[in-house]
């Protein structure tokens, strides 16, 4: 979600603003990050992956970032098989190596497996950049596909010559007859830079282009960002030109990163969230809507639309506590066994910058498995990224033959069937049934609310606990040892569709001010949205992001369940949501260091004008 301060229309460019636009017009675009496992496993710079029969006597397996061998960051892939038989994947403008310093426009990277890659060329080069694009442009977020005989690349241009104002982005088009190249701009912007609400200098984020074609064979293309939100217009038929008005398909102020494909009579669009580059605490994930027609409505699978205010999205993948955070701007392609991949790119949480101790954001390119449940997709069937080696994907029709199809072998993931969290820990629970707060609470700064009618209510406070500005209470407990869940079932009435940031309240796993975990239900901007936030020291500095779980209601339960990993003795504290008290969804997972001491509790705060009301506080263990 968004920053704790953004502002649109660029006036406080904190987010995408600031960290894509400064960044790209000091010629740095997006973030991404390294890999550093074993070089054995990637294709060198140098090799040739030329289409052969490798692979086709047995069942290969790789390790993810698939881009290792050429690349430590390579952000927003794009992928697609060629007809000349290799895979091609452009990736957004950045340095691809640490201490590189010159960013590549849009690279392309080609392979014969999906997973062994090597650096071929930079789409964009000196010669080949649109004429009306400005000359400290950056070039992010390309999409490729294959009509007429031709290449299509659609991309983001961040700077133009069209308004002579600054960060007027803008989506252009590229044609080609090999996704190698050479590539031949478009002389005009496919959509032009478009005005905000505001004044000077203020332009909605006309970012994340993604092409389809539909079954009549009208071209349509989705585009946009948080400032502005998700839209999607018909375009002309040599590609060139949009036709008629726009349609909103998803709100602003949470998604971006569109990728759209067609399955079983649906349109699927998969749209980023989260904070895209926050180092090691970023957030990003991939959320989903479906809908029969091309121009939505898109629904989530609890019927939440992508337009809402209390904002819907499957989650198709999430940070599952490995060492993988930041997991989104993806695109899916199908290999030769029938099986979906989703191509996406990653943070690794312990290298998260391309030049330490802070700079671009790495971000390598990982691909994983895309399963599908009753007509919803989940990568790893929800477990989200891989860590260790897997079966690799069936990438030629050679090695198609005989080939069967790894499918997911289920597991407690995003998005999946939820246990029971195990019994009740009276003595660590809280039913708030008396004339005050039972025994065993503690407080962080001022006590604040009160205990009536059955539940605990707490007007938010005019407080925050965000980097330096630690001025809320909290109300924390004790936990045990081991393996626990901790629930609330929370009611708070924060409007929809009005601007109030940021009043919020629900769960809080609390090490100190500068190091805490909080699920709540916050109003984000005009969105209402279930933010689970980590924020940790790092390198003299303090990081803060954020994901999203289920959308959140008038009342909205919320859950934090802990364990600890074999090994490390790192805590894992993975969020779930639900609006009914029986249907869950699971979350992203965030981990805190083995060591720290945390309480677990409750918090309402980011600014007055709302009345949290807490049911209960809960522990269950096993």
């Amino acid at each position: 979600m968004l920053c704790r301060r953004q502002r649109p229309g660029g006036q406080v460019t904190a987010r995408r603003a600031g960290s894509r636009i400064r960044q790209a017009v000091a010629g740095l675009a997006l973030l991404a990050i390294a890999a550093g496992l074993p070089q054995a496993f990637g294709s060198s710079a140098s090799a040739d992956p030329r289409p052969s029969a490798a692979g086709a006597g047995s069942r290969h397996t790789y390790v993810n970032p698939v881009s290792r061998g050429f690349a430590d960051t390579f952000a927003d892939p794009a992928v697609i098989r060629g007809k000349d038989g290799y895979w091609y994947a452009l990736g957004t403008t950045d340095p691809l190596r640490s201490g590189e310093g010159k960013p590549h426009s849009l690279p392309v990277a080609r392979s014969t497996d999906l997973v062994h890659w090597s650096y071929v060329n930079d789409a964009l080069g000196e010669h080949n950049e649109p004429e009306w694009a400005a000359r400290d442009a950056a070039y992010w977020a390309p999409d490729i596909s294959y009509h007429d005989g031709r290449y299509w690349l659609y991309f983001v241009a961040t700077q133009t010559k069209v308004t002579g104002e600054q960060d007027d982005s803008a989506i252009g088009v590229a044609t080609a007859p090999s996704p190698a190249g050479p590539w031949k701009s478009h002389d005009e912007p496919v959509v032009a830079p478009r005005h905000g609400s505001g004044g000077q200098d203020d332009f909605l984020w006309t970012f994340d282009p993604a092409h389809v074609q539909a079954p009549d064979g009208r071209r349509y293309l989705y585009y946009g960002s948080y400032y502005g939100g998700i839209e999607v217009t018909e375009l002309s038929g040599d590609g060139t030109r949009t036709k008629g008005r726009p349609t909103k398909v998803a709100t602003d102020n949470r998604f971006e990163g569109a990728y759209v494909i067609r399955r079983g009579g649906w349109w699927y669009l998969f749209a980023s969230s989260g904070d895209c580059c926050a180092g090691p605490t970023t957030g990003y994930s991939v959320f989903v809507g479906r809908s029969r027609s091309v121009r939505g409505p898109f629904t989530d699978r609890e019927g939440a639309p992508l337009t809402a205010s209390r904002t819907g999205g499957t989650i198709a993948l999430t940070p599952n506590g490995n060492r993988w955070v930041g997991t989104g701007h993806n695109a899916v392609v199908k290999d030769f066994a029938g099986q979906d991949w989703m191509a996406y790119h990653a943070i690794d949480r312990a290298e998260p910058y391309l030049d330490e101790p802070f700079g671009v954001n790495r971000r390598p390119m990982l691909i994983d498995r895309l399963d599908w449940s009753g007509g919803w997709p989940a990568v790893r069937g929800g477990k989200g990224a891989s860590e260790g080696r897997q079966l690799a994907p069936v990438a030629s029709p050679r090695a198609a033959a005989g080939k069967g199809v790894q499918r997911s072998d289920g597991g407690q993931g995003a998005g999946s069937v939820v246990p029971r969290p195990g019994r009740v820990d009276p003595s660590r629970s809280d039913e708030f049934d008396g004339g005050q707060p039972g025994p065993g609470w503690e407080w962080v700064r001022e006590p604040a609310g009160r205990v009536t009618g059955g539940r605990y209510v707490w007007p938010t406070q005019d407080a925050e606990l965000h980097k330096d500005e630690n001025t809320a209470s909290l109300m924390l407990r004790e936990v045990p040892r081991g393996d626990f869940t901790v629930e609330t079932k929370l009611t708070i009435d924060l409007g929809e569709q009005t601007v109030r940031n940021y009043q919020q309240a629900g769960l809080v796993a609390y090490a100190g001010d500068d190091r805490y975990l909080r699920l709540a239900h916050a109003a984000i901007w005009n969105t209402r949205q279930t933010e689970y936030g980590k924020e940790e020291p790092y390198a003299d500095d303090i990081a803060y992001g954020s994901t999203s779980v289920g959308p959140p209601a008038r009342t909205t339960w919320l859950r934090l369940k802990h364990t600890t990993a074999s090994g490390s003795g790192e805590h894992r504290v993975q969020a779930f949501t639900s609006r009914d008290g029986e249907k869950w969804i699971a979350g992203g997972t965030w981990t805190v260091p083995a060591g720290e001491r945390l309480r677990f509790g409750l918090a309402s705060m980011g600014g007055k004008g709302a009345t949290a009301q807490f049911d209960y506080f809960r522990l269950y263990k096993r």
